[in-house]
Parts: C-alpha cells; structure tokens; sequence
C-alpha cells in the first residue's frame, strides 16, 4: 500500500493516508509518458504558416506568349513558380496536420504513472483542506512557502467546490489549476509539483478506479 502524508495550510502533518498501490503505485514507464506526451503537445499545435501555390496567387492565367517561335523559354502563365511574384511549391500550408494518436487506455494509464511517479518523488502535496478565511494570492504564495514548494512550479488539482481558489493561484509565476478529473500527462510533466486536497485525492481515486483492470 502507498502511504501519503496530509498536511494543513500551515505545513503541519495531520494525518496519513493509505492509498491503493493497483492505482497510485504503478511503475514507472518513460516510453509510454513520452509517447503520449508527444502525441498532446502535437495536437496543440496550429499550422500559421501558410505560403501561396500558383493557385492563390494573383495574375492572369493568359499564356503571355506563343509556346513556339520566339526563342524565349516555354511558359503557361504569370503565376509560375520560376517567375517573380509566382506560386510557391513546397512552402508550408495551413492545411498541415500535425496531430498525432494516442488512445484513451494509453493517456489514462499515463496520467496514472505520472501521479505515481510524483508521490515516489515527494512531489506530491496532499493538503487537508484547500480553504483560505480571504480569497487572497498573499494566503497562497505563504501556503506554497511553508509547504515546501518555494518558488518552484506546481499545477493544483481541484475540485468543483474548490474552484475559487483558482482565481488566487493564477497571480502566483509557474502556477496552475485544473479540476482534478481533468489532469493530464502535459500538467504532470510541465510542472515540478502536484498540490491535491484530501477531496481531490478522493476524486482522483474514484477516477482511477474507473479504469483499473
């Protein structure tokens, strides 16, 4: 069984949780992480670059002269690649597709490696509650300091009932939120540490379960 300490806002240990090693102990697996790491950050990506062909280009489809008989070299129209102000051939186009496959058991076994990797590492904060009395970014920055993540980066899983805590976390440099059903392999890895409450742990684990064979 995993063991993971629960801490308060104040750095304190208050109680320690046993966790199932079948969902939070599962070994770790580069090739897999890197797999659908890839696959993620491929499908962010947007073509901009985008050069014209003969096609799109401006200018007369008119042949500008006879294909025979004047001793100059043979030429269809104005838009030619090989003429100033002509197509391009083999520039970049929006059309490119970079996305790249990646199935649900591949990106859900992932993120559960990724999360175990970060409780081996004790990169994993598990806060009793993530409350503050102020809803303000002076309450989190001193939480993140007394909990040991300094200025270090940290994405915060939350649940529903913790979305308000967002609007502070998001002034805080190398900080980022997310609802805890929604963390993802590009979360884990972009960021040093992973700060969950008891509530989300709970949400993570109902997740996982989900999909345990």
């Amino acid at each position: 069984m995993i063991k993971v300490s629960v801490k308060n806002l104040k750095g304190a240990e208050v109680k320690e949780l046993t966790l199932k090693e079948s969902l939070f102990g599962l070994p770790s697996n580069d090739a897999l992480l890197h797999q659908v790491y890839v696959a993620l950050q491929a499908n962010l990506r947007q073509p901009i670059a985008h050069t014209k062909d003969r096609s799109e280009r401006r200018g007369s489809g008119r042949k500008p002269w006879r294909q025979k008989g004047t001793g100059r070299a043979r030429v269809g129209e104005v838009r030619s690649p090989i003429w100033r102000k002509g197509g391009v051939v083999f520039g970049p186009t929006s059309e490119r597709n970079y996305s790249k496959d990646a199935n649900r058991k591949m990106r859900q076994k992932a993120v559960m490696i990724a999360l175990a990797d970060k409780i081996r590492e004790g990169k994993c904060v598990v806060v009793d509650a993530l409350a503050f009395s102020e809803m303000k970014t002076k309450h989190f920055a001193e939480a993140k300091q007394t909990l040991g993540m300094g200025e270090k980066s940290l994405v915060a899983g939350l649940t529903k009932e913790e979305l308000p805590v967002a609007r502070v976390i998001r002034n805080i440099p190398k900080a980022d939120s997310t609802l805890a059903e929604n963390l993802n392999v590009l979360e884990l890895l972009n960021h040093e540490f992973v700060l969950l409450s008891e509530a989300s742990l709970a949400r993570l684990e109902e997740r996982f379960a989900k999909w345990e064979k």
